[in-house]
């Protein structure tokens, strides 16, 4: 009888020193692959507050609206481009917001699936992006190999250098910081389309994607209207084209 309450004693500390290891090895993200058993490590998501929608996901104001919009927009021809400086520095880009740079705000809107670098950071790590300009899929990952982070652009949907030459030249630091970083006028693009637009107005460009097209120049207009620009003859007159469609 003594024999069998040492043996029991002794299985018993050998399960206690079992369960002591498994749960060390479950804080660590271990217990799932050594044991068979879903993982315990951390998520690289981070909670995130809901973020907003595009511009273009946004119900928006009416065609009716937007063509109301751009009657109100002074039609003139282009100032100077004397003194443009189109340097990110020269604009404020990209301004932190609580912590957050622009750019990674603009991500996490825009991007699904979005894993951030960790628990505590903004940097979004991965996602995808149903590219608004050409209606492709564009698979995101943060890195600097090619490919990686600079397969994205956050493009300025009114370009800085469009906006100097329509009454941005005269603007304080401020104006420009404000503009540069609204995310109104702001939406993450393929690079490859983003680099095919340069800095280029309705009249001289417009994205692939077709069925965008109204948004884009909706977008346009608002952006145009907030900031008290104005814009060419041409380009007034080809967002009127598209808006006769919308």
């Amino acid at each position: 009888m003594t024999r069998d309450k040492h043996r029991w004693r002794a299985v018993w500390i050998i399960v206690a020193v079992l369960v002591v290891v498994v749960m060390a090895l479950a804080g660590y993200g271990l217990a799932g692959p050594i044991l068979g058993l879903p993982g315990f490590a951390p998520s690289t998501t981070r909670p995130a507050a809901p973020a907003s929608p595009t511009p273009a996901q946004t119900t928006g104001p009416t065609a009716g609206d937007v063509r109301a919009l751009l009657d109100s927009i002074p039609v003139k021809g282009r100032a100077s481009y004397t003194g443009y400086d189109g340097s990110p520095a020269y604009w404020g880009m990209w301004e932190d917001t609580d912590g957050c740079s622009t750019r990674n705000l603009i991500l996490a809107r825009d991007l699904t699936q979005v894993a951030y670098r960790g628990h505590t950071s903004c940097v979004v790590n991965s996602g995808l992006l149903l590219d608004p300009y050409t209606g492709t899929i564009v698979d995101f990952q943060y890195g600097a190999g090619p490919g990686q982070s600079d397969a994205i652009q956050i493009d300025h949907v009114v370009s800085r250098q469009n906006a100097w030459v329509t009454g941005a030249s005269a603007w304080t630091a401020e104006q420009r910081y404000a503009f540069a970083n609204d995310p109104l006028n702001l939406l993450a693009v393929g690079t490859a389309v983003n680099q095919a637009k340069g800095s280029g107005d309705a009249a001289t460009w417009l994205p692939p994607n077709q069925a965008f097209r109204c948004q884009y120049v909706s977008l346009q207009v608002q952006v145009k209207a907030k900031y008290g620009l104005w814009m060419t003859r041409a380009e007034h007159d080809a967002i009127a084209s598209v808006l006769t469609h919308c």
